[in-house]
């Protein structure tokens, strides 16, 4: 596999809400008698549960949507979504954070598939930085331009442990490549924009300095 294959595997892509595992633990057995019969009483069952402050604003909404999503959001003073938590009925979960204009800043989240993974956005909504690993052990850092939000660069580890650095250009194209194999060998690998590599400097079979 080449490294540019499996640096792109690595690379972890979020669609909808996902961060799992986070919430999944719980500190008392609800299978405990006594837990049960300390908390029975205070047992209240509804499909949404409405947060409101003195003066009867909105602050924060627990509900499960039509498609099976768990949600709990919370809203600043002037009722904009600030801060929501989604676990889906594929068992995918997300936890993110929004600034003052309802616009992303910050994603955690674990998908279906068990790819797990950090997004961070800039003021105007574009992505700016990405951290991502998968459950076969691939994982990488993404860096994006802030201007376009296409990635410039990438630095991840293969699933062998072949770790590669690529940078991209102002278009997206990949043009510039290090890489380590699995058993210690270097690559560097120089690419024309259309995917088509334009010079290279593998590792030279011999002796140092030898002119063979």
């Amino acid at each position: 596999m080449s490294a540019r294959k499996s640096f792109s595997q690595a690379i972890l892509i979020f669609t909808g809400a996902a961060f799992g595992g986070l919430l999944s633990g719980h500190l008392w057995s609800s299978a405990s008698p006594a837990w049960a019969a300390a908390h029975r009483a205070r047992t209240v069952t509804a499909e949404k549960f409405q947060m409101v402050d003195s003066s009867g604003k909105q602050r924060g909404l627990m509900h499960v949507t039509e498609s099976g999503m768990a949600v709990l959001s919370l809203n600043d003073t002037a009722g904009v979504d600030r801060a929501e938590l989604r676990v889906g009925s594929d068992g995918s979960a997300g936890l993110g954070f929004f600034d003052s204009t309802g616009r992303k800043v910050a994603i955690f989240g674990e998908a279906a598939d068990g790819r797990a993974g950090v997004r961070l956005f800039g003021k105007d909504g574009k992505e700016t930085a990405g951290f991502g690993s998968t459950p076969t052990g691939e994982s990488a850092v993404t860096l994006f331009d802030a201007n376009t939000g296409r990635a410039r660069i990438g630095l991840g580890v293969a699933a062998k442990g072949e770790p590669a650095l690529i940078l991209f250009d102002q278009s997206g194209a990949d043009r510039a490549e290090l890489s380590l194999r699995s058993d210690g060998r270097p690559g560097l690998a120089l690419a024309n924009g259309q995917g088509k590599v334009i010079a290279g400097l593998p590792e030279v079979a011999g002796n140092p300095g030898s002119n063979q």
